[in-house]
């Protein structure tokens, strides 16, 4: 009976995650920050878009080697932020969101702030 136990506990299978997946959970915890106006491509990701069906807008992710993740994130804050404050709150929520969902090891992650958006007063 123990030795029927033991074959069991190792042979556990495998898990297999969706790039799909990984970006989504990019995108959201990017976006539940406050100060984040919206993620935006960068330059050369638009140009990819032109002849290539693209993943994200705004995330850019690449898998090390060793099954670590490396991801790039573009967004645009609102002004009054202090941007690395945003950043850093950023950061935190991509890998806690990650690791809490996926459990998968985070290598870098990378925010380009490329621009400021200025709030406009919504009329009555």
């Amino acid at each position: 009976m123990a030795e029927f136990l033991n074959e069991l506990q190792e042979d556990k299978g495998k898990i297999t995650c969706d790039r799909k997946i990984l970006l989504s959970i990019i995108s959201l915890a990017t976006k539940e920050i406050s100060g984040v106006s919206k993620l935006q491509d960068s330059f050369t990701m638009k140009l990819k878009k032109m002849f290539y069906k693209a993943e994200s807008t705004g995330v850019k992710l690449k898998i090390s080697q060793n099954g670590q993740l490396i991801i790039d994130v573009y967004i645009r804050i609102f002004s009054g932020n202090i941007v690395p404050d945003i950043a850093f709150k950023v950061q935190e929520n991509i890998k806690n969101n990650i690791v809490s969902m996926v459990d998968m090891r985070v290598s870098k992650i990378n925010i380009h702030v490329v621009g400021v958006d200025f709030k406009t007063e919504e009329l009555l």
